[in-house]
């Protein structure tokens, strides 16, 4: 039985409001999945704005560094060498002993020429006496005046022959005092190659030892072409000389890449390049006082150069492509798109850059392996970092 009122009508309309019903929420469904999965394609990421800050780059040359003085100290005479008075590496003042040759053989050439010194005086003594006696009987005509000639001939030869061995006594006093070898100079003294009982001279190669003074230190260093004329356009000064002596001062970095603790000044150049490597040698000056450095360490030079405002990136904001560097920058309706960078300088976590991009631009910090050009992303503003400080330029 149908209930009252019941209408065939009436359940037809019911019908097709519960289907109309049932349409909406599965559209409303297919509309929420679809703006979810539209959300999640569209990565957000943090972006840091690129600002511009005074800073300091360095350029850097491996260096050499010698002792003010360095003196290959070598025998004057031959003999053996009797004693060392030095150790290697030891500090010695100006006029120090530092070898003595085994000097009898030049004590004996010593009294030998004083020997024949005393023979040419009395030999100067005996001619002269002779022209005294000669001279009155010339004058009284008693004898000719020829025996006088010859007796003044004969004082002349022994006069000289007592200036030769007055220069024989000279010589063997100097050949016996250069039996004992001193220090020209304060300094170091390097390697003893020879030791007691070597037989050493003249003709030897190789030195005594170098002495080195190391009061102030040479570090010599090569520009390339390139990074010469770099450094004459950044330098102020009418000229080469001009723009050395207004350089301001370096750095040495050690070998163990800690800075040594004065600074230095550039101080000569050559006069020309060396065609064959192709660079032109400069010199720097240390001050050594405290003796901390030798000569023979190596290490590196570092000239500052200032730049007033350059553009700096974290270096975790850049990549690698074919050998250059790039970002990932945000252009209009927070599309990205790569950037090629021209970089000048590099310290810690930062790239000077002076092409590429300009202040107040944004750039991508991270996720940049999953980005390409033109992808769109939902950008999250994170501080761009603190001062980025000295950059340094490796050459």
């Amino acid at each position: 039985m149908k209930p009252s009122g019941y209408h065939p009508h009436h359940s037809f309309f019911f019908q097709q409001v519960l289907f109309a019903l049932v349409l909406l929420g599965l559209y409303g469904c297919g509309t929420a999945a679809e703006q979810t999965a539209t959300t999640a394609e569209v990565p957000a990421l943090p972006v840091v704005q690129v600002g511009t800050s005074g800073m300091t780059t360095w350029q850097e040359f491996p260096a050499t560094l010698e002792g003010k003085v360095n003196i290959d100290i070598r025998p004057q005479v031959e003999g053996y060498l009797e004693r060392i008075f030095v150790d290697e590496g030891a500090a010695v003042r100006k006029g120090q002993p530092l070898f003595r040759i085994d000097p009898r053989s030049y004590q004996e050439q010593l009294s030998n020429a004083k020997a024949n010194l005393m023979m040419a005086r009395a030999n100067l003594d005996k001619a002269a006496l002779e022209v005294d006696r000669l001279t009155p009987l010339v004058q009284n005509r008693v004898v000719s005046e020829v025996q006088l000639k010859a007796a003044r001939s004969a004082w002349e030869a022994a006069r000289a022959g007592v200036g030769q061995a007055e220069a024989g006594v000279e010589t063997a006093q100097t050949n016996l005092s250069r039996t004992l070898i001193t220090a020209p100079v304060s300094g170091y003294i390097g390697r003893l190659p020879y030791k007691p009982g070597s037989l050493v001279g003249r003709a030897e190669p190789q030195p005594l030892t170098t002495l080195s003074d190391v009061g102030e230190l040479y570090a010599y260093f090569s520009m390339s072409e390139v990074d010469f004329l770099a450094f004459t356009r950044q330098s102020p000064g009418r000229d080469l000389a001009d723009k050395i002596r207004k350089a301001p001062p370096v750095e040495l970095l050690l070998a163990d890449n800690q800075p040594y603790a004065q600074k230095g000044r550039i101080e000569i150049v050559s006069g020309q390049f060396d065609k064959t490597m192709g660079a032109i040698s400069f010199r720097a000056v240390f001050p050594n006082g405290q003796r901390l450095l030798r000569s023979g360490i190596t290490g590196r030079i570092r000239i500052p150069t200032h730049h007033d405002a350059m553009v700096v990136v974290p270096q975790e904001a850049t990549f690698e492509r074919q050998d250059r560097i790039f970002v990932f920058a945000l252009a209009d309706s927070n599309k990205v798109e790569s950037r090629p960078l021209r970089i000048l300088g590099k310290s810690g976590n930062y790239y000077l850059v002076a092409d590429g991009l300009r202040a107040g631009e944004r750039i991508v910090r991270d996720g940049l392996d999953r980005l390409h050009d033109g992808d769109v992303i939902a950008p999250k503003p994170v501080p761009a970092g603190g001062n980025a400080g000295s950059l340094t330029t490796s050459l």
